[in-house]
């Protein structure tokens, strides 16, 4: 039977993607960028982003000349954002150790912040054509089911057996070794994304189907073995929004930690707004409650409980997070956690500029 890396690749080329803003480059900024924004977020989502990425740090090295808050300002919305702090020190360590241009191997990437094993080695792949293996969470999907992998992919053990497979896998050296990488890699990628899929997966139109365990044996729904799942634990918080003539307070979050770099509303946790009001020097002239609302986390779910405060009197106190009044108008280009950018989007009227 022809080799799994080679009946993979040529299914790539046939009807893998191939119009991914990021494709079609060596460029290892542009698919560095693709792939720390791609880590637990679907392309849909990212393309927006990474697009005006590129429009505002062409570059590695406009990326690294850049402030934090810039950064953070472009990233918002899109979720996990210690990889934006992290791209913003692997972009200056790249120009500070490296001369602006990334390293050639995949060993010497893992070593940049923000990148891990599979990361490197794909960078290194689709930039270089090393023949350095991939094994994200579409690449363990698909070996689970084709070779057979019972275990819980996240575990140390299973983890191993998958990643001895993938260095196996890799396409044979020779002289199309790189393209044919590349294809390889690519095609890994869009055959976990697009038809070995976790719900649904469309096994009629799989280029491994013939050698695949889980087709043979029906146990595609079985396959890879779910994670044992926790309870999800709960938070509360209340969060003001104050405003006085058009603008409203904002903190910046403490670095690292939840949404940490970003701009936020005060946070109290007492249920008691009031209260939370004389602690940061606001006199209230009309407080209003808003409907509670939620946002999930990886780890967690936060139950969020907004109040919507009209400040009389002002004795602002310095307090342990930077604080700066802002206009509504300036809102959307303002460096806010997703839920918070949509709850101030309804309540003033800029839906449409509000979108994650």
């Amino acid at each position: 039977m022809i080799a799994f890396s080679r009946r993979v690749a040529q299914w790539q080329r046939e009807n893998g993607r191939h119009t991914l803003p990021w494709q079609n480059t060596q460029d290892p900024y542009r698919i560095w960028l693709s792939e720390i924004m791609l880590q637990q977020t679907q392309v849909a989502t990212v393309i927006p982003y990474y697009e005006r990425f590129l429009a505002k740090f062409p570059t590695v090295a406009d990326l690294a000349a850049a402030d934090e808050g810039e950064v953070m300002a472009l990233w918002a919305g899109l979720g996990y954002y210690t990889r934006a702090r992290n791209l913003h020190a692997c972009a200056r360590q790249v120009v500070s150790d490296w001369g602006g241009r990334f390293p050639p191997t995949a060993a010497d990437i893992e070593t940049l912040p923000g990148i891990g094993r599979s990361t490197a080695a794909a960078i290194a792949a689709f930039a270089y054509g090393e023949r350095s293996p991939i094994l994200d969470g579409n690449v363990k999907r698909v070996f689970a089911r084709h070779f057979g992998i019972e275990g819980d992919p996240t575990k140390r053990a299973v983890e191993q057996r998958m990643w001895a497979i993938a260095h196996a896998e890799v396409p044979a050296d020779g002289p199309d070794a790189a393209d044919e990488m590349r294809r390889y890699t690519q095609g890994l990628m869009d055959l976990g994304a697009t038809l070995c899929t976790r719900g649904d997966p469309d096994c009629g139109r799989c280029p491994v189907r013939e050698s695949c365990v889980a087709l043979r044996e029906a146990r595609q729904h079985e396959l890879p073995t779910p994670r044992e799942r926790k309870a999800v634990p709960e938070r509360h918080t209340g969060m003001l929004v104050i405003e006085k003539a058009g603008e409203i307070l904002l903190q910046r979050r403490p670095s690292p930690g939840i949404w940490g770099g970003l701009w936020s509303l005060p946070e109290f946790a007492d249920g008691d707004p009031a209260q939370a009001c004389r602690v940061l020097g606001v006199a209230p002239a009309e407080t209003i409650r808003l409907p509670v609302f939620s946002h999930t986390f990886t780890h967690f779910k936060l139950h969020i409980e907004p109040w919507h405060v009209q400040a009389g009197s002002l004795d602002l106190r310095e307090g342990d997070h930077p604080q700066v009044w802002l206009p509504s108008a300036e809102l959307a280009d303002a460096a806010l956690p997703a839920p918070v950018k949509k709850l101030l989007g309804g309540l003033f009227g800029h839906n449409d500029l509000f979108r994650a």
